[in-house]
């Protein structure tokens, strides 16, 4: 019996790699160390499904930062058009939301995911749940299979393959599937990996127990957010712990980076659509009786969980005095202690060097083994980017062993 190809992780990308497989008239075998595949893609399905972003294609691949180059070959060949096109094929009927962002009518994904697998199903893609990879078993170096070894509920498993995609996801929300431990088993095999770090994440800040208390969960809404040189409009939320939200993940790459090297305090504007000048005159005006919290939502509209802010954050001295004051409400200043953890994070950063990988995404020091998704070594903001990419690797791993297997 011919060995089968492999897919390790039923994620988007692995999922997208046996479509591609099957376009090729060649079947997948999928294994996950979930019960049931992509729970990751469904938990993203909770807040819309943002599938991919409308902007052009010039502007979306520049979303990649550093990993832009090395992605848009893959972006060019399975892009934000594709993916919509992809997604409408199986009866999404998506449509371009107000943020330019792309979304399935239903705004979620289970009916997306359902028709996906039917037609993987359809195309004989079989697939293997509870089966967690634990590695590749020792073999001799003539063989032409890749022999993997499995975790199942009936013990160990070993599997030989022709060929293997692994699509392993990153580190954040280890619970549904993606808990970076395969990065154990290639370092083992000398290939250079560099450590998950989250993405796309919240961070730690030192707030008292009162504020804490009180505002624990409350959005801060428009506002601006400034670190180095970026800047943005947006919200976030206050955690417990810190902050989160999308515009905190927008700078969330600067403020770790920056972190890891040394610190971090970004700037709040609470009144981006007003100027210190102005708030300094209205600030000016006699209160008479009333309080100084009464005074600042009465006269420039501070109030609430912003109010909480500059009571937290501003020195004593500014509230005696409207210049100061003022620039407070322009410019507060937000010390971040540190990066919240992996596991709270959407995305995360790291992962298998590109330099590993050949154009194909094969592993140059292990033929015939591919890698597609979040575990490369590349990092996208929220607004479809993340998603986009995974589709593209998965498509191209797919279609690369395909090519290796032909020319074998």
């Amino acid at each position: 019996m011919t060995e089968p190809i492999v897919v390790i992780g039923a994620g988007p990308a692995g999922l997208m790699t046996a479509q591609a497989l099957a376009e090729k008239n060649l079947r997948a075998e999928i294994f996950d160390a979930m019960p049931s595949p992509a729970r990751k893609f469904l938990m993203a399905g909770r807040g819309g499904l943002n599938l991919t972003h409308s902007e052009p294609f010039e502007k979306f691949v520049t979303r990649y930062g550093e990993s832009s180059a090395r992605l848009a070959p893959y972006l060019r060949q399975f892009g934000p058009d594709d993916a919509r096109a992809w997604a409408d094929a199986l009866g999404a009927n998506t449509f371009v939301g107000t943020s330019n962002r792309v979304f399935p009518r239903a705004l979620k994904a289970s009916p997306l995911l359902r028709a996906w697998l039917k037609r993987l199903n359809d195309a004989g893609v079989v697939f293997y749940m509870r089966h967690k990879w634990r590695g590749l078993a020792r073999q001799n170096a003539n063989e032409k299979t890749r022999a993997l070894v499995f975790d199942t509920p009936n013990g160990e498993k070993i599997i030989h393959a022709r060929a293997v995609i692994l699509a392993l996801g990153g580190g954040s929300w280890a619970r549904l599937g993606s808990d970076g431990a395969w990065t154990a088993a290639l370092q083992e095999c000398g290939i250079p990996i560099q450590p998950l770090r989250p993405a796309n994440c919240g961070f730690i800040v030192a707030w008292s127990d009162a504020f804490r208390q009180r505002f624990e969960g409350a959005p801060v809404k428009t506002v601006a957010l400034t670190f180095q040189d970026f800047t943005q409009r947006g919200e976030f939320v206050i955690t417990r712990a810190g902050i989160e939200g999308n515009l905190i993940y927008a700078a969330s790459a600067r403020l770790r980076e920056a972190l890891e090297r040394d610190s971090a305090t970004i700037a709040l504007d609470l009144a981006p659509d007003r100027s210190q000048t102005w708030l300094a005159r209205k600030l000016e005006t006699p209160r008479g009786k009333r309080s100084l919290a009464t005074q600042l939502e009465k006269t420039v509209g501070i109030r609430g969980v912003k109010m909480g802010l500059l009571r937290e954050l501003a020195p004593r001295a500014a509230f005696d005095d409207a210049q100061k004051l003022a620039a407070q409400i322009k410019q507060l200043r937000v010390p971040l202690v540190a990066t919240a953890s992996i596991e709270r994070a959407i995305s995360s950063a790291g992962g298998v060097m590109f330099d590993a990988l050949d154009e194909k995404l094969m592993l140059r020091n292990l033929p015939g083994v591919f890698c597609a998704g979040e575990m490369i070594d590349w990092e996208a903001p929220t607004g479809g980017y993340l998603l986009t990419a995974c589709f593209a690797t998965g498509r191209a791993a797919g279609l690369g062993a395909a090519e290796w297997l032909r020319d074998e």
